[in-house]
């Protein structure tokens, strides 16, 4: 039982990290343009983020490479095998950090602007940054 544990404490690890790293990049963005995006939409955008690539998985309107990234992606950070071990320092997360902002720039960009908007459960701000972020 306490593979599960580590797994789930693993992913959680993960996550945390990917959100510090979303509010730093938000940040520095906020810095060069402050009407961007406010504070509050900053702490948002992870769990706005979250939702919407749920919902882009089950909308089978989509592409199957748009629903499958998700899906491949919590796979990724579910499994206990990954790239660099998480026992090395920094670089043991960076490449979960590294892997979750590839698949939600190729979910962001294979989708398009007609599901994201159609999709996106928070703020305008938060989609212009996930769009800028993404690179779109």
């Amino acid at each position: 039982m306490t593979g599960v544990w580590e797994v789930l404490l693993g992913a959680a690890a993960a996550v945390l990290v990917l959100w510090c790293a979303l509010c730093a990049a938000l940040w520095i963005g906020y810095r060069r343009d402050p009407g961007a995006l406010s504070g509050a939409d900053a702490l948002r955008v992870l769990p706005d983020l979250l939702r919407l690539l749920r919902r882009l998985a089950a909308d089978r309107s989509l592409p199957i490479a748009v629903r499958a990234g998700p899906l491949v992606l919590l796979l990724y950070l579910l499994c206990p095998i990954d790239l660099v071990p998480d026992f090395v320092p920094v670089l043991g997360q960076a490449d979960d950090v590294l892997a979750v902002a590839l698949v939600l720039r190729a979910v962001v960009r294979r989708a398009g602007p007609g599901p994201l908007e159609r999709h996106w459960p928070g703020t305008p701000a938060g989609l212009a940054a996930v769009r800028r972020l993404a690179g779109c």
